[in-house]
């Protein structure tokens, strides 16, 4: 039995294709492992909050020492870290928008990028402490970027790859639907995105 965790980021509704897409994925993990617990988090709805000063101050103030107010403040933080370190599965749900990731998804990151919770400062340098899962990243896009001259353009796949992995998260699939906005391209982006889908 896996428990899996799945993101979604997206501010559409469901004509979202990495919603879409990230569905295909839930199916195709639910037919492997039927047994397994899947837990959504929405990141749009309802919106998930940025990072303000007194969530920082409390983040960096040592647990005891904290107010009631200070507590408060980490619950949500806690609770996504939680939901992070019991999950097997993690899948994330990553539009590319503007050559990005979604500010709530970023927002997510800032929440879950603790030290002390998800990583580490040890004497041979930062050690990731989210370790031993299979994380599928979800990504779809107007555009074509995993080649060609918008490559380079791509700030998501780069991005997550490199903060999951400083948190311990190495072991990290891509699927992709992109070219949705480019003739031809685009009718059967999803349906390629889909038949790429591996599960481990």
């Amino acid at each position: 039995m896996k428990q899996v965790l799945h993101i979604t980021s997206s501010p559409r509704g469901e004509s979202s294709v990495s919603k879409k897409l990230g569905n295909a994925v839930v199916e195709k993990i639910r037919a492997k492992y039927p047994d397994s617990i899947f837990k959504k988090r929405d990141l749009a709805n309802p919106l998930f909050p940025h990072l303000e000063e007194a969530q920082i101050n409390a983040f960096f103030t040592p647990a005891e020492n904290r107010t009631a107010e200070q507590s408060e403040f980490v619950k949500l933080s806690d609770t996504v870290i939680d939901e992070l370190h019991e999950a097997d599965i993690i899948i994330i749900e990553a539009p590319l928008y503007n050559f990005s990731i979604t500010s709530t998804l970023k927002s997510w990151l800032d929440h879950i990028a603790r030290a002390g919770h998800t990583f580490r400062y040890t004497e041979n340098g930062p050690e990731g402490m989210v370790k031993n899962k299979k994380v599928y990243l979800v990504f779809s896009s107007g555009g074509v970027y995993s080649e060609g001259e918008r490559q380079a353009y791509d700030f998501v796949v780069p991005y997550l790859k490199k903060t999951l992995g400083f948190m311990g998260m190495t072991n990290i699939s891509v699927v992709r639907a992109e070219g949705m906005s480019v003739p031809v391209v685009q009718e059967t982006a999803l349906q390629k995105g889909i038949e790429s889908i591996l599960v481990e």
